[in-house]
């Protein structure tokens, strides 16, 4: 009896609530006793599998285009009195679920309430600014070799989708940016990239650092603040964040020492438009070869120029233009000007340690 009054109450639940089950189960249940009936009223000609279910379909949602309907005075009854009134009833249910169901998704794309926990090696922005962040995500769509990774942007304020036409920037609102809850619902474990650039360096710092625990072996951090002092703490603290902070100063200084320096800078950062600055892991196969054989081969084959090597990602150990019989190791990264990226595989690394100086 127990068990037959909680069957009662989760049908109940079902119907009383027109879920998909309950309207599934009623689907079923119609076409099945239209099928009966029909066939009750020797409506054969309507019964084989293939031309029922098109002439179920057809009548039922009362678009009757006519090339099939029942002969008989019964079959023409049961068609009037039972299969399209309770048809009707249970496709209007059904229009109207899949109405709210659409409606529900859209709301969740705008509102940052959708799960994103199939996404992988994606770009994650933490932090909202009104004019940087759309700078930000302009310029990582701008460089033309970039691999095809969705930029997921991630808020804690109350806004809607400021992307929303870009069908590369999904949009998230998080409770917090270190809750572990939120940060899987957005899959940050299986991030490739991360930008975090929060509202203030406080939120930037802890941020990072709770990232920094949880990403990939191989995925980068990349965290912006106002003030050096917390760069250098966070350095501290990790070895996977590559923290930076306004080089205001420095950059006046510059332009009033060397007219034009802020123009060059700009140049070099910018994906949107001529030459700029990019870098490239060498591969971990790749033979060891020397700083002057790397410059000359890639300004003779890809017409760029290389400006430094680095221990790693981070920027580690950076050497800026060392000499020409600097040696340059597997697994090394390499930054230069050039008007797109050099892909690793596109450098044959066996010629390059065989290069001769010219």
């Amino acid at each position: 009896m127990l068990v037959v009054n909680k069957f009662t109450r989760f049908l109940w639940k079902q119907f009383s609530q027109i879920t998909w089950p309950a309207l599934v189960t009623l689907l079923v249940l119609h076409s099945t006793l239209s099928w009966v009936l029909l066939r009750w009223a020797g409506e054969l000609a309507l019964l084989d599998f293939h031309e029922y279910l098109y002439y179920y379909v057809v009548t039922t949602s009362t678009v009757g285009y006519g090339d099939l309907s029942p002969t008989s005075e019964a079959g023409k009854y049961i068609v009037a009195l039972i299969q399209i009134p309770l048809g009707l009833a249970i496709f209007g249910a059904l229009l109207g679920k899949m109405g709210q169901s659409v409606g529900k998704v859209l709301r969740q794309v705008m509102t940052g309430e959708k799960d994103f926990r199939y996404l992988d090696t994606h770009i994650l922005i933490f932090g909202w600014h009104e004019r940087r962040t759309g700078k930000i995500i302009e310029h990582i769509l701008g460089d033309d070799k970039r691999q095809q990774r969705k930029i997921l942007l991630c808020v804690t304020q109350e806004m809607e989708h400021p992307f929303y036409e870009n069908g590369m920037v999904e949009f998230a609102r998080l409770r917090s940016f270190t809750d572990n809850e939120e940060l899987e619902r957005i899959a940050a474990k299986k991030a490739d990239r991360v930008i975090v650039d929060c509202e203030n360096d406080d939120m930037t710092f802890t941020t990072a650092l709770k990232l920094s625990k949880i990403i990939a072996d191989d995925c980068h951090i990349s965290a912006y603040f106002d003030e050096d002092e917390k760069v250098e703490m966070l350095k501290n603290y990790t070895t996977n964040v590559e923290a930076n902070s306004s080089r205001t100063a420095e950059m006046l200084v510059r332009s009033m020492q060397d007219p034009g320096s802020s123009k060059l800078l700009e140049e070099m950062m910018s994906t949107l438009r001529g030459v700029t600055q990019f870098s490239t892991e060498i591969p971990k196969s790749a033979p060891s070869s020397q700083f002057g054989q790397l410059f000359y081969y890639l300004k003779q084959n890809h017409d760029a120029i290389l400006l430094a090597v680095a221990k790693d990602r981070i920027g580690m150990e950076m050497k800026l233009n060392p000499g020409n019989d600097y040696v340059i190791k597997p697994g090394c990264v390499i930054h230069y000007i050039s008007k797109q990226r050099i892909i690793a595989n596109e450098v044959n690394w066996q010629a390059v340690s065989k290069y001769v100086i010219k």
